[in-house]
């Protein structure tokens, strides 16, 4: 997606980076660029808007399900292998 207008950070981009936001899990030079093409172009504003409403609706209708301890351990182990091959 492109509105059209210039920004330092491409559409595409803070649209793909979306969740990372919501979670709060880029570090804090990505955030405040995803907040200020947030605060300039509209279209990318409404997408978030949807995509927070969702994450909100999620963590209504399955907050306090959480994965078992071994699940975490597993995938845990499996990003290490991987980073490892890497």
């Amino acid at each position: 997606m492109n509105c059209g207008e210039p920004h330092d950070t491409d559409c595409s981009e803070v649209l793909s980076e979306v969740w990372l936001f919501l979670d709060r899990e880029c570090d804090k030079d990505r955030r405040a660029a995803l907040q200020t093409h947030l605060d300039e172009c509209h279209p990318c504003l409404e997408q978030f808007g949807l995509e927070e409403h969702l994450k909100a609706l999620l963590a209504r209708k399955c907050g306090g399900d959480y994965a078992p301890a071994d699940l975490k351990a597993r995938i845990r182990a499996t990003i290490v292998e991987i980073r490892a091959e890497d």
